[in-house]
């Protein structure tokens, strides 16, 4: 039964997220209310555009942990240019925002492609190297509301069809990726270089070109989601987003993405995403600690990475089962360079 479950652990979180909006709401009316749901998912927005990105990465057997030390950077930079050259196009400054994450990624993806080095430890190291210069641009200084021009705030905050452009922009990064990675070639070698690397060898797909990919990729969405953040909730400052990156990875743990790599996809991950957003909304309206709260969420992140875990050791060992003649360690380490 624990078996069959595995296969449907999807429907599992969703059906768990529904039970949560409606235990909640039972305590709380306005929960469940049509305006408060919409605003909830607005509010997850962001996490699910960084989760997508995440998602690829550890899709490759990989992870970044400088996401968040990326959006900061990128933020920082377009808000500062905003406020001395007010002049500027939002959507300039967007473009702008994207293509600094895509370079900050793919200074990542060189680094564990080209050199070799793990990418916990490179995303560590540049994760505090981005963090640097954030100060050193902003003198450790902010950048407030006022500062801002009204342009730079209202893109994201521009209602259409009763929900905020914001939500839309996650919306937008669903679809895309969902398409990228069903329907694209680069997209499937990504499950391929991180599922299975004696497959992806003997396919002509080499792992590490894909894992710089799936970095650029990351990235560009961190960055993009640099302007978002600052725009959102109109700041910018050296500690913005800091510890987020942990909110990100553990969307996509708890969505069902394997650090392993090769396993996950854009549903789990939304799931893991909103599971997030409704537990971080719901503990304050039934009255949680903020430590409690901190507490709660750590544990539902260690119960999913086990459950992960158990599922994927079932999947890996099939797999062996199945190809008794595979020999994986020349392939896998030629396929890393």
């Amino acid at each position: 039964m624990i078996k069959n479950l595995f296969k449907y652990r999807e429907l599992l979180l969703a059906v768990v997220i529904v039970l949560m909006v409606l235990g909640v709401g039972a305590r709380s009316p306005e929960f469940i209310g049509a305006g408060n749901l919409l605003e909830m998912f607005n509010d997850t927005s962001i996490l699910i555009i960084l989760a997508l990105g995440q998602m690829m990465v550890l899709l490759t057997k990989g992870i970044d942990l400088s996401m968040a030390a990326n959006l900061a950077l990128t933020g920082m930079i377009v808000a500062l240019i905003n406020f001395h050259h007010p002049e500027i196009p939002v959507w300039t400054l967007v473009v702008l925002a994207t293509v600094l994450g895509l370079i900050m990624g793919a200074i990542n993806g060189l680094l564990v492609w080209k050199v070799g080095i793990p990418p916990i430890v490179v995303t560590l190291g540049t994760m505090s190297i981005y963090r640097g210069i954030i100060f050193l641009l902003s003198n450790g200084g902010w950048i407030n509301a006022h500062q801002m021009s009204p342009d730079f705030l209202s893109l994201p905050r521009a209602p259409f069809l009763g929900l905020p452009l914001l939500g839309w922009c996650a919306i937008a990064a669903l679809i895309l990726v969902a398409y990228f990675l069903r329907y694209s070639r680069t997209g499937r070698a990504l499950y391929t270089a991180g599922g299975n690397a004696t497959a992806a060898y003997y396919t002509g797909i080499n792992a590490g070109k894909m894992q710089f990919i799936s970095f650029c990729l990351s990235g560009a969405l961190a960055g993009f989601c640099g302007y978002l953040w600052i725009s959102r909730f109109a700041v910018a400052y050296v500690d913005v987003a800091n510890g987020f990156e942990l909110q990100i990875v553990a969307a996509c743990v708890i969505g069902g993405i394997s650090t392993m790599g090769g396993i996950g996809s854009v549903v789990g991950c939304l799931l893991g995403a909103l599971f997030l957003g409704v537990i971080n909304n719901a503990l304050p309206v039934i009255e949680v600690s903020p430590f409690w709260q901190m507490a709660i969420s750590g544990a539902v992140i260690v119960i999913a990475v086990i459950l992960n875990e158990r599922g994927n050791k079932r999947k890996g060992r099939l797999i062996l089962r199945h190809s008794p003649s595979v020999h994986v360690s020349g392939p896998e380490s030629e396929a890393r360079s």
